[in-house]
């Protein structure tokens, strides 16, 4: 609003434009904007406008406050961008830029969190007690995905199992190809192994290799039946992170990152076997350094930390994964992309049988209460790998030369695994006739009708 000495400024130079200044002109003289000039001086008044406080048009997210704070009582850690992905749907129908929800729900949470007195809220906001452990209490579990290998056969991909005993941290690193409950299982055995022992309690993310399902909060989570045999035989204690809060295991995690940043960062591989060296390598390294957090050697405090763990039972508990498949015509079960022989005179076509699957191997059964052991063979490495017996095909018809090759088993590298077809397909013989036979055949057929 213009003041009063202003407005009589202005008026001033109203002889001017009556003389036939522009309102450019009067404007530069009076030290305004043309426009306002010709607003007051067009006026006939002789005291200056007077102005009220501008009607507020109101946010265009204010129609939908109560929806919001709602849903973030519900859930505080809602995110913004889900919040504004659900208004925009029906029945809503916000037009608003995301940035106006973000907005507005940054300023709303901190206020729904002390409504609801969450732990988070207020000076508590962002902050954990650190948690300690005894010698011997605890190890944690996880995974890392480091990418596919370059082999000789084809890429494979490539994945870290990782343990690491949460006093000393202490870890122990195995590279696979596969995140399958028999492989998830048998790395356990080999990390009870090398620390010498087995940890009171075991630390767990929500994967499905030890959840049997998920739950709601503050339900009780069912354990996958595997996982709870395996633990029950080693004696230790299954522990699950809690939702939502993944420092939870952060030991572990620091370790799928310092593992990944020291042995596989700026190097090429080309087998997972060398991957493994590379870790065994690194691992003297590793232990003789001080750890940050608790200050000590990590082998040093890792001796107190061994040998407070339980023992090693003495015969293992291998888990293994049990899988109906049918037997095709060709005496070949398909399992996992790869092709497996089983013996043609014990079975029949489209037989079910069942496949008894661990790390390392594949073996083949009956069905029913007096099952018969059909086969044993290694595991594929690479998809597509044809894992076949030629003793299987002896006497089948067609198979020419039963003894034409070796057998197709991949070795347990899977940079060397054989993918070849099987022998018998090279050991058909197939006659070569010339074409003028054909047209012969067809003048014949054509004669007849």
């Amino acid at each position: 609003m213009m003041h009063q000495e202003e407005w009589m400024k202005l008026r001033a130079f109203k002889p001017l434009r009556d003389a036939g200044a522009s309102w450019a002109e009067i404007a530069r003289a009076a030290g305004c904007d043309w426009r306002t000039a010709k607003r007051y001086l067009e006026q006939d008044t002789s005291t200056p406008p007077t102005y009220g406080p501008r009607p507020s048009r109101g946010k265009i997210i204010d129609p939908h406050r109560g929806v919001i704070d709602a849903w973030l009582r519900g859930d505080p850690q809602l995110k913004a961008s889900v919040i504004h992905e659900r208004l925009a749907a029906d029945p809503y129908g916000f037009t608003g830029h995301y940035q106006r929800v973000k907005e507005y729900v940054r300023g709303r949470r901190p206020e729904i969190l002390a409504e609801l007195d969450d732990d988070t809220a207020g000076e508590h906001r962002g902050f954990h007690a650190r948690f300690s452990t005894t010698p011997g209490a605890q190890a944690q579990v996880d995974w890392g995905e480091e990418g596919t290998v370059t082999t000789p056969t084809g890429e494979v991909s490539v994945y870290s199992f990782h343990m690491v005993l949460s006093y000393s941290r202490d870890p122990f690193c195995r590279y696979t190809t596969s995140m399958d409950l028999a492989t998830f299982w048998a790395c356990h055995r080999e990390a009870f192994d090398h620390f010498g022992g087995v940890p009171a309690t075991v630390l767990y993310d929500r994967t499905k290799t030890v959840v049997r399902r998920h739950v709601g909060r503050d339900e009780v989570t069912p354990l996958h039946p595997e996982a709870v045999a395996f633990a029950d035989h080693y004696g230790f204690a299954i522990r699950l992170c809690a939702p939502y809060r993944p420092q939870s295991k952060g030991r572990v995690e620091r370790v799928v990152e310092v593992t990944r940043s020291h042995v596989l960062a700026g190097r090429s591989f080309s087998s997972v076997a060398e991957m493994q060296a590379a870790w065994d390598d690194w691992l003297a390294i590793r232990r003789g350094q001080v750890h940050r957090t608790h200050g000590e050697v990590i082998a040093v405090r890792a001796e107190r930390d061994r040998a407070a763990l339980l023992a090693i039972p003495a015969s293992p508990y291998v888990v293994c994964e049990r899988h109906i498949r049918t037997v095709g015509k060709d005496a070949l079960i398909h399992f996992d992309a790869s092709v497996y022989s089983v013996p043609w005179r014990l079975v029949r076509p489209r037989q079910k049988v069942e496949l008894r699957v661990d790390r390392d191997t594949v073996t083949v059964w009956t069905l029913g209460v007096d099952a018969q052991h059909l086969t044993t063979h290694d595991r594929a490495r690479v998809k597509g790998s044809w894992v076949v017996t030629s003793e299987h095909w002896d006497g089948l018809p067609g198979h020419t030369h039963p003894h034409a090759g070796p057998t197709t088993t991949p070795p347990s590298d899977a940079s060397s695994a054989d993918d070849q077809p099987p022998p018998s397909w090279t050991a058909v013989q197939v006659v070569h006739r010339p074409l003028a036979d054909y047209d012969q055949i067809c003048h014949e057929r054509a004669g007849a009708r």
